[in-house]
């Protein structure tokens, strides 16, 4: 049920509160509040399973004037629980649009509130650090709403892939869209790739459209399996390598995953993570993980590659990163970020496998790092 126009108001654990209007779903949702500070690309953000759990905060002040179209889903629906910005645009204008964000996110059920400070909201996560919160437009009374913001568990220690996985395993055709810029602009790219007919299983633990259409784009035949997948499972389709994707949540709390992914690195196949991926790949090898003070969420972080001296723009979204103390000795920092100097990718000495922290797959975001999934392809020749 919709409550455009209507009243809206978030409010964090520690009490602080923000009053707006609603321009989403009539309703309730409590999660960790967060920010992203991509200037474009907020249908991708909304879409992408990494965010179930949180109410994401744009640090743009507009939002919403390209509207929303089939396109640019990164999954088959909004993973976020609410949405806050500072303005949403009334009126939409882009060729490919076919509905309003506002209509879309009343559709999906998600609550969003435009007309807060989103600078002073923004502001007061990175000095006090991501905090779990309310976004309400049926109650208003700020005690009630810090009381239910407190007794949401938060992420840490949360495995959330359960609800963002596929629920079935399944084959990805479809490459990069034609008409985006990307590095894979010849029609022949995929079909004189190292990994030309290769099979990649990409194991879901909540995977973005775009990571599979790379991974099409460098020629691998993909089969998408859920998070709950077992190594028999993986190693009855005979695959040349193995994906571990993005996802949402608390990577120490994915139990199961973590164990399956210390079976596939005996078994000597070329490993490829993102994101949550990179970070249980680690764990499976005895790294340990934290969670960050307020996370990495936007389109111009930079990173650099410590193999060739090069720093790349990158799109990033965690809220955990891997420990640099005790890391492996098998495994080597390739890059690391030039905002806080955390760790974001890693190879193996001696073994064919890699993993990094941001998203080379973009969608929003810069292609810098698209060359990584050549990386992969040349692994599985």
């Amino acid at each position: 049920m919709a409550n455009d126009n209507g009243r809206a108001v978030l409010v964090l654990e520690d009490g602080t509160r923000f009053d707006g209007r609603s321009f989403g779903a009539d309703g309730e949702q409590v999660g960790e509040v967060c920010f992203n500070s991509s200037m474009t690309g907020y249908q991708e953000i909304i879409t992408d399973p990494s965010y179930a759990g949180q109410i994401v905060t744009m640090t743009a002040p507009q939002i919403g004037n390209v509207g929303v179209n089939p396109e640019d889903m990164e999954s088959e629906r909004p993973r976020i629980r609410g949405f806050v910005v500072k303005e949403n645009a009334r009126m939409f204008s882009n060729w490919r649009a076919v509905e309003s964000l506002s209509a879309f996110l009343i559709r999906h059920g998600i609550p969003a509130i435009e007309g807060i400070d989103t600078r002073r909201l923004v502001n007061h996560l990175r000095e006090n650090g991501a905090q779990r919160g309310v976004l309400s437009t049926r109650t208003f009374d700020t005690p009630a709403l810090v009381a239910k913001a407190r007794a949401w568990p938060g992420l840490t220690g949360m495995d959330l892939t359960p609800e963002v996985t596929c629920t079935a395993p399944h084959a990805w055709h479809d490459g990069p869209i034609a008409w985006k810029p990307h590095i894979w602009s010849a029609d022949d790219a995929a079909a004189s790739s190292p990994a030309a007919g290769k099979r990649v299983v990409a194991l879901d633990f909540g995977i973005k459209r775009n990571i599979l259409r790379g991974l099409v784009g460098v020629g691998c035949e993909v089969t998408v399996l859920p998070a709950s997948a077992t190594l028999d499972q993986i190693l009855d389709l005979q695959p040349a390598g193995v994906f571990l994707s993005n996802g949402p949540g608390d990577p120490e709390a994915v139990h199961h995953a973590i164990g399956v992914i210390g079976q596939v690195l005996k078994q000597d196949l070329p490993l490829f993570g993102i994101c949550l991926g990179h970070q249980m790949l680690c764990l499976a090898l005895g790294a340990k993980t934290r969670k960050l003070k307020f996370g990495h969420r936007g389109g111009n972080h930079p990173v650099k590659n410590l193999r060739t001296g090069r720093v790349e723009v990158t799109s990033q979204n965690h809220g955990f990163v891997v420990e640099p103390d005790g890391l492996p000795s098998d495994l080597e920092v390739t890059h690391l970020s030039l905002f806080d100097g955390t760790v974001e990718g890693v190879r193996h000495r001696s073994a064919p496998v890699f993993s990094v922290q941001y998203h080379p797959e973009a969608s929003p975001g810069p292609h810098d790092a698209h060359y990584l999934f050549r990386q992969f392809a040349e692994l599985l020749a």
